[in-house]
């Protein structure tokens, strides 16, 4: 008796072409032969089951399968087969597995459509979002006891202080990029000295606050959304819920504060480390001493340029803040959920940011603060 599948393709009487299976035709024997079987381009017409010794659904579903493929009949199939092959039989559906795909022209707009629908929805969600943190917060107002102050000065201690040497690396960095950039174009014109207001100016007004709400995204914000997505993975949100504690007072709002008021202290320090790698710049291509330069920069910078970027600061923090503890509480189902919340949580920071920013400039340029 056969051990594995097999089969043999032969004439038979009347010029018939006949499949002969042969040996048992079960789910662990039958891969030998599935692609084999598969590939047959011959017209079939009939479909020989006595050498068949043992069978089981995938079998009976396989030869049934076969049989419809290339409209060939079963002969001498056994009581066990001939039941599998009407049960396998009767369960057919010639069903579509997927829905057809429609035409670019409706395709196209249909998927725009579904775009500007879910964007519709994830607004009305933030705005409810936004809806429970005021809540919340006028309601620690009328209990301020139950605010957690441990929270957020661990918050402060994450956002801020962890955040200190990166951003200031970078920080660094941008201003001996702007410095020395600048200085190259500015020597074609005689207008070196000029880089003391550029560097200045565009780190304290610009780059400095919008440069460190990026990394703050990246880093704080990607954070917050992991943390409490992983907090409704576990159910721990839900259950604080039953025991009578508010997820948004115990997990959004301090994280809230810690992202507002840092921003505000790190775009300063950002803004001023890059003044500082300007300086250094300076001091080496064009002969600019340090101080000389730090002491123009109290000269050529306009204080509103300052305001400028302390005003900003604290709304980039309050878009990343709720960025990050937004998406982590629409986390659902399973832990690919909370990689997905997270980068969206970056992605949807940064860009508002950056849409942010724009809007200031215009604004600080219409009210004569350009």
């Amino acid at each position: 008796m056969a051990t594995e599948a097999d089969y043999t393709l032969d004439k038979g009487d009347g010029g018939r072409t006949v499949l002969r299976l042969k040996g048992p035709y079960l789910l662990s024997t039958i891969a030998n032969v599935d692609r084999g079987l598969r590939k047959l381009d011959d017209d079939i017409d009939v479909i020989d089951l006595a050498e068949v010794s043992e069978i089981d659904t995938v079998g009976a579903w396989f030869a049934c399968t076969l049989a419809r493929n290339h409209s060939a009949s079963i002969e001498n199939a056994s009581e066990r087969a001939d039941r599998l092959l009407t049960a396998v039989g009767e369960s057919a559906n010639s069903t579509d597995i997927s829905a057809p795909r429609l035409p670019l022209l409706t395709r196209a707009p249909e998927a725009m459509g579904e775009k500007v629908f879910e964007a519709g929805h994830g607004i009305v969600r933030v705005v409810g979002f936004f809806g429970q943190i005021l809540a919340g917060v006028a309601s620690l107002i009328r209990h301020p006891r139950r605010f957690r102050h441990r929270a957020m000065v661990h918050q402060f201690e994450s956002v801020g202080v962890n955040a200190l040497p990166i951003i200031g690396l970078m920080s660094f960095l941008i201003g001996i990029v702007i410095a020395q950039q600048g200085a190259v174009q500015l020597q074609a014109f005689g207008a070196e000295a000029l880089t003391v207001n550029l560097v200045g100016r565009i780190t304290l007004r610009e780059l400095g606050v919008l440069m460190t709400a990026i990394m703050v995204a990246g880093r704080s914000g990607s954070a917050f959304a992991a943390q409490i997505g992983t907090m409704k993975l576990t159910e721990e949100i839900d259950a604080m819920r039953t025991i009578g504690i508010s997820p948004v007072e115990v997990l959004v709002i301090p994280r809230l504060v810690a992202c507002v008021f840092m921003m505000i202290l790190l775009g300063f320090y950002a803004s001023c480390m890059a003044i500082i790698g300007g300086a250094v710049v300076s001091d080496v291509m064009l002969g600019i001493p340090f101080w000389t330069f730090l002491m123009r920069i109290h000269e050529v910078v306009p204080a509103h340029d300052v305001w400028v970027g302390m005003i900003k600061a604290p709304v980039f923090g309050l878009i990343v803040g709720m960025s990050g503890c937004y998406q982590g509480m629409q986390v659902r189902g399973n832990s690919e959920e909370v990689g997905l919340r997270t980068t969206k949580a970056v992605v949807q920071a940064i860009f508002t940011v950056i849409v942010l920013d724009a809007f200031f400039a215009v604004f600080f340029t219409g009210i004569g603060w350009g």
